[in-house]
């Protein structure tokens, strides 16, 4: 079986087209390469670059764990970067990064045509690419969806909600329930993080509004900005999110919902197999489903999430770095990947595979937040531009800013952070 996977992966590989790179002499050079990367829990990534080596043990791959959280991780392959450091040679660099890598010449463009394009979600595909050209290819994607309990919902005889009215008319029937007693009824991510970002990003885009357009120019002095913000201020003044959740980020969230102590929930994909565990850790296995989550008027927006994969431009094996991309990358890879993980992938292909649906029920819902999420603000100095959300809308929902003083702040920060890229 192994000989057969490494055959196959041998067919997948194609000869490199050659890019220029700032560092110079490396667009053409083959042999070992080392992979920067998250750390893989399930050992499915190892098990790749094992298939892989066993193929290429002329161009051996060498993992390198990056820190555990996103600061850390961006942090380092900034140091590596900054001193044209060799060291690595594939990278894995989250999404809103890419904009910044690739206009401070930190990765290599990638030749189009050297990459099967086409089977990418469009949404992870727009965010890699700088000025029309291609810096990185989609790895893991995700969106977040809406978690909700089956049970209790069915018991007050509500429908999931499509609107963010409905979630909380549904709440007032299902806390009515002594089922429900001592729950909330909401919990995202809403400490001051990159979580936060994210869903205030969610709820403008829920709202019909965006916070930059494509060109990277804020456009919070809008009335769905205002409603995106006054959406989430809300849910605090009136109790739809008990106190303490304003210190929550996902794994907080993940837990507070496993626990029984909230009806919704927005997540990412990852808990799905967390909560329906059934080795006594959640009490809500099997009590619960997924559906896209709510906006103003109707199904909301979520934010993109995943990481890409980039090839260094101080890299000296670049030719190598590229082919392993493309094979890491594949079909065919993807299909294995996500058979042995549940990192949601970036070919459309895969949500149709029907071992995988039986196996991750919430394909469906996940494809359809996937197609239809926004980017995060697309800056250079994305890093910046985060903090000062963070800042802001953190502000608000501790009641210490209103929601006109924070977008004004937000619009000239971002406006500044913009024109100093």
């Amino acid at each position: 079986m192994k000989r057969a996977l490494a055959l196959a992966i041998a067919a997948l590989v194609v000869t490199g087209c050659a890019t220029a790179t700032p560092a110079g002499g490396g667009a053409d050079g083959r042999g070992p390469i080392t992979f920067a990367t998250l750390k893989d829990g399930t050992g499915t990534v190892p098990k790749l670059v094992e298939a892989w080596n066993a193929a290429h043990p002329d161009q051996p791959v060498r993992i390198v764990d990056l820190p555990e959280g996103a600061d850390g991780q961006r942090q380092q392959l900034v140091q590596q970067a900054q001193t044209k450091s060799d060291t690595y040679d594939v990278i894995t660099i989250d999404l809103p990064w890419n904009a910044e890598f690739a206009a401070r010449r930190w990765v290599t463009e990638l030749p189009r045509e050297q990459f099967d394009v086409d089977g990418f979600f469009a949404a992870p595909l727009k965010g890699s690419e700088y000025r029309g050209k291609l810096y990185s290819i989609p790895h893991f994607t995700g969106a977040g969806m809406l978690y909700y309990r089956t049970d209790l919902l069915a018991k007050a005889g509500v429908a999931p909600p499509k609107t963010w009215a409905e979630m909380k008319a549904a709440c007032t029937k299902v806390l009515a329930l002594p089922e429900a007693a001592g729950a909330s009824c909401y919990a995202g991510q809403h400490d001051k993080y990159e979580g936060l970002t994210v869903n205030f990003s969610e709820a403008v885009g829920s709202a019909g509004g965006q916070v930059t357009d494509d060109e990277g120019k804020p456009k919070l002095d809008t009335p769905a900005a205002k409603t995106g913000l006054d959406f989430l201020a809300t849910l605090f003044r009136d109790g739809t999110v008990a106190p303490d959740a304003i210190t929550y980020k996902e794994e907080e969230g993940r837990r507070a919902f496993q626990q029984g102590k909230v009806v919704f929930h927005r997540n990412w994909a990852y808990i799905h197999a967390l909560m329906n565990a059934t080795d006594g850790s959640s009490a809500v296995a099997g009590k619960f489903d997924v559906t896209v989550i709510p906006g103003e008027s109707g199904p909301g927006v979520s934010t993109l999430g995943g990481n890409n994969l980039a090839v260094s431009a101080f890299s000296t094996k670049q030719a190598t770095a590229r082919e392993f991309i493309k094979y890491m990358t594949s079909v065919d890879t993807q299909r294995t990947h996500a058979k042995g993980s549940a990192y949601p992938m970036t070919r459309t292909a895969i949500y149709q595979d029907p071992e995988l649906k039986a196996k991750y029920p919430y394909l469906p819902v996940l494809q359809e937040a996937i197609t239809s999420a926004h980017p995060r603000p697309t800056l250079v100095r994305y890093g910046d531009a985060s903090s000062a959300i963070q800042e802001q809308v953190y502000a608000v929902l501790g009641g210490k800013a209103t929601v006109e003083q924070a977008l004004s702040t937000m619009q000239r920060q971002l406006t500044e952070i913009a024109q100093g890229s």
